[in-house]
């Protein structure tokens, strides 16, 4: 794999496309305390991209950075091609990135469905006044827009909960709505904060189909923070490592796991 080529396929026949996003030398404080120190990496159109590392890392202050609820004191978020600047959450979902969250952020008495429909907001452009009436161009939006969602819930096979409430589901099911929501946008970019965690086996091989279906069928850029190191090296094309907030790897799954810095921070060796 050549990193400063335009594009190149992978050896399951992925095409992965030019950097899309890049972070050049990202500092964030909180206080007196850095959490992430002067670290840059890039994310290419098309592949999966990997942030790992031990606990307290700051992978998912990292993640924070690129969906804008954190803006770094020192560096640059570059987006195809342009200087990003200082923006809230909502403009950077604007721009074509959604998320999942470390801890589930549903509405847990709302059903999986009308929690997925949620994930379209972006999409409608009626008035409050047109909605409320549900005539005309909002009427249309409606359907069109429920119609993407339950293409979604097949894509997920979540058909069968699609009318429960979310509160009465299983943690497992309960991540792969958050996934559906998510998708619901048509993101360009997809962050995925811990998709696995807490989940048994069979979920995580689930999750784990249905995140490189997402990536090959839909063809979304997605970066993932994952504690499952088995899971990382199989999914990703690409994966960064980072360590007391700085990066200590980054490279192929192969590259990484014959690092003696991230084998030494994984096994908990002392640092000089």
């Amino acid at each position: 794999m050549n990193a400063q080529a335009e594009s190149y396929v992978t050896d399951d026949g992925r095409t992965i496309g030019p950097t899309v996003m890049e972070m050049k030398n990202i500092t964030l404080r909180f206080g007196g305390v850095k959490a992430i120190t002067d670290i840059s990496f890039d994310i290419r159109e098309g592949e999966i991209r990997a942030i790992i590392g031990p606990n307290g890392a700051g992978k998912s202050s990292m993640l924070n950075v690129i969906s804008g609820f954190y803006v770094p004191q020192e560096g640059e978020v570059w987006y195809k091609g342009k200087k990003r600047p200082p923006m809230k959450p909502y403009q950077v979902a604007q721009q074509g990135i959604a998320r999942t969250f470390q801890n589930i952020a549903l509405f847990e008495g709302m059903t999986v469905l009308d929690n997925v429909m949620t994930g379209r907001i972006r999409q409608m452009q009626s008035g409050l006044f047109s909605q409320a009436l549900w005539k005309g161009k909002a009427e249309k939006e409606e359907v069109a827009n429920r119609e993407q969602v339950e293409k979604i819930i097949d894509f997920l096979e979540i058909q069968h909960i699609r009318k429960t409430p979310v509160g009465r589901l299983p943690y497992g099911l309960k991540k792969r709505v958050e996934l559906a929501r998510a998708l619901a946008a048509e993101p360009s970019i997809l962050l995925l904060d811990e998709p696995m965690a807490g989940m048994n086996v069979e979920e995580k091989e689930d999750m784990s189909r249905f995140i490189l279906d997402v990536n090959d069928e839909f063809g979304t850029t997605i970066a993932l923070i994952e504690h499952d190191m088995g899971v990382v090296m199989d999914l990703s094309d690409r994966v960064v490592v980072m360590d007391y907030g700085k990066k200590i790897g980054d490279g192929t799954p192969d590259e990484v796991r014959n690092n003696q810095d991230v084998i030494d921070a994984y096994l908990g060796v002392a640092h000089d």
